[in-house]
């Protein structure tokens, strides 16, 4: 219930909210992240892809149970303040934040990169910043519109970006060379290896917006574990597909290099081995996808602060829904600045690291949170939780060190502002 005493409507069912999921997904990770994943990892990336995957499925079968148990808006966020204490269910809603406006900020910067290579627009100065930041005003006035439209849109973007990675990989596999995985690690090699699946884990953690739907989906118990199942099965499938076709056609060196330049990985590589309409179908499947992961992760992101304004741990305004009652109004705008001011760092792979180390975090309370379900509300077992458990903390500090010596100062500013707020909350009034 919201700060005004409604609540958020039950509109989505299994479908919708496994497309919600595949939005979220099919997007940066799989047009930006396997480019950065590659200049670290060189081919290997490739085994990196099939690790995150696992990693990833422990924490959506914890995800799964822990919103089938407690189907409310929040994600993790919820879940810490029922089964772990105010101060850790505070932190994961902080490190959300943290960690999914930078993946937003990365998703913004590859948008504008696959933009100006496909209207040949390299040379313009400071323009990939500004065409990511005139996207992230066009999303958010859309998801202001609500769930119901915003799920229409999304629909729509998983089908054109499943159709471009489709084609790509066709004419990627006829371009195939066996040499181009030779050597097979990178010049990282064990700790690149693993800071690449650092990296790649984060490009499946899309499902997680499928749990913050708790309060919008239809009979949650039973449609938030299965659309999770269905999100993770295509998405895995579909980057494995994608990572050997782009690394056999172009190279990881290949990948790599267009991804420091423009951004667009794909794109570029499409560009080397297929006919020109290709590299246009991927293009606007990578926009599109862009645009679906956008509008998801506002949509993620301002339901968290949502929840955030109801416990006040963030200015009560944030808790309120404007008079529809389906859009969180100041929550969604306050989410579209968040992204902007990171968007102005201008470089996916420190947005991106960034957003590794922070969603980790994240997800090491997803497991830890699992692991105090009690037997009678487990679906899955306990060893599943403390998997996932060891898998975030064991990945999280693997990635390049400025990031999460930057996100531990973050967190610690947060818990910092969360105990001063309970403070000013208790102290009696004159």
């Amino acid at each position: 219930m919201t700060a005004d005493g409604r609540e958020l409507k039950r509109e989505l069912g299994i479908g919708g909210a496994a497309l919600m999921g595949l939005g979220s997904i099919l997007g940066t990770g799989v047009f930006v992240s396997i480019g950065i994943g590659a200049g670290i990892a060189g081919p290997s990336v490739v085994l990196a892809v099939a690790l995150g995957a696992v990693v990833a499925t422990f924490n959506g079968l914890n995800s799964a149970q822990l919103a089938a148990s407690h189907p409310v808006s929040g994600g993790t966020y919820e879940y810490g303040y029922r089964y772990l204490g105010s101060r850790l269910g505070f932190l994961a809603g902080w490190v959300f934040m943290l960690a999914k406006s930078a993946s937003a900020a990365t998703a913004c910067l590859g948008f504008a990169g696959y933009v100006i290579v496909l209207f040949d627009w390299t040379q313009g100065d400071g323009l990939l910043v500004g065409l990511a930041l005139g996207m992230l005003a066009v999303i958010t006035a859309v998801v202001l519109t609500g769930i119901r439209r915003s799920a229409i849109a999304n629909t729509v973007v998983v089908a054109v970006t499943i159709v471009g990675l489709l084609v790509f990989v066709g004419f990627a596999l006829a371009e195939f060379d066996p040499g181009r995985f030779r050597p097979f690690g990178g010049d990282g090699g064990g700790r690149g290896f693993l800071e690449a699946t650092a990296l790649m884990f984060v490009a499946y953690t899309g499902y997680g917006r499928i749990a913050t739907l708790g309060e919008e989906v239809r009979a949650p118990r039973r449609t938030i574990p299965r659309a999770i199942v269905v999100t993770l099965v295509v998405t895995m499938a579909l980057y494995v597909a994608v990572a050997v076709a782009g690394i056999g056609a172009a190279g990881a060196a290949g990948l790599a290099d267009a991804t420091d330049r423009f951004a667009a990985p794909l794109e570029v590589a499409a560009r080397d081995v297929a006919p020109t309409g290709v590299a246009t179908v991927v293009a606007i499947a990578a926009v599109t996808a862009i645009i679906g992961v956008l509008i998801n992760l506002i949509l993620g992101l301002s339901r968290v602060l949502l929840a955030m304004g109801r416990r006040r741990d963030v200015p009560a305004v944030f808790g309120r829904l404007d008079p529809s009652g389906t859009t969180p109004t100041a929550a969604v705008w306050m989410v579209g600045a968040i992204i902007a001011a990171l968007v102005l760092v201008g470089d996916v792979e420190t947005t991106w690291t960034f957003s590794a180390f922070t969603v980790l975090l994240y997800y090491a309370i997803t497991n830890l949170a699992a692991l105090r379900i009690s037997d009678e509300d487990r679906m899955f077992p306990r060893w599943v939780a403390v998997a996932g458990l060891v898998a975030c903390l064991g990945l999280a500090f693997w990635v390049d060190a400025a990031a999460w010596l930057t996100g531990l100062g973050i967190v610690a500013v947060g818990l910092l502002w969360h105990e001063l707020a309970r403070r000013l909350r208790r102290a009696p009034r004159r």
